[in-house]
């Protein structure tokens, strides 16, 4: 098990900004680190309003998200070929502020560093999953590295890190009718992804104080991203 320094302040210094709807400011204009993103949620991303309306108060607040960077750096720690993984709990739906909802009080966060790298790039890691969520109340229970497998096909992606799994279909048809539609976007800032099905989800980690598992739901999303 693997707990992060508290040498973060100066890796977010050099990280990134972003403005309030995710766009990159001036002083971001340049992406430092780009790679692949798959995120799953346990409310549907994509659904009609009588099921967003059943969802909105009692799920979608965990999520299991995923980055692999193909090429970077973050306060000049080269990332390239890394992975981490953040599997999130909040108080409250993770997506409802986007239609003027509450946000979370507390979202208790695990990360999976990829085991690869060293002491540096796991600060570094950590410090990119902060500059991507932190408008999420975040608190990090643990930061563990472990193995992660991260394969992203034309079709599907799969990811696997400690106790959170993640398989998820790519380029499916959303059929509008019912009035179903898109209530959400990425949770990731930089991310630029389409709606994927969630064919299997699952975190059984004890960190978080809760568990989940979900099959086949339009609650996933898959792209790429660019901080």
């Amino acid at each position: 098990m693997f707990r992060a320094t508290l040498t973060l302040t100066t890796m977010l210094a050099a990280a990134p900004a972003f403005a309030a709807d995710g766009t990159p400011t001036a002083t971001a204009a340049v992406p430092t680190v780009t790679g692949t993103y798959v995120e799953a949620r346990t409310a549907e991303v994509f659904a009609g309003g009588c099921i967003m309306n059943s969802e909105a108060e009692t799920m979608g607040r965990q999520a299991v998200l995923a980055w692999r960077v193909d090429r970077g750096s973050i306060g000049g720690v080269s990332l390239d070929g890394l992975s981490v993984v953040a599997a999130l709990s909040g108080t409250h739906n993770l997506g409802m502020r986007e239609m003027g909802g509450e946000s979370p009080t507390l979202v208790k966060t695990l990360m999976y560093v990829d085991e690869r790298a060293t002491q540096a790039q796991r600060d570094a890691l950590v410090a990119m999953v902060r500059s991507a969520i932190g408008d999420l109340a975040l608190r990090v229970v643990d930061v563990q590295a472990v193995p992660i497998a991260f394969e992203r096909t034309h079709h599907a992606a799969a990811v696997q890190a400690g106790d959170a799994q993640l398989q998820i279909e790519a380029h499916i048809h959303h059929d509008p009718s019912c009035g179903a539609m898109q209530w959400f976007h990425p949770l990731s800032r930089g991310a630029e992804a389409e709606v994927g099905l969630t064919k299997t989800q699952s975190f059984t980690g004890q960190q978080l104080g809760t568990r989940w598992s979900q099959a086949d739901k339009r609650s996933a999303f898959v792209g790429t991203f660019a901080f």
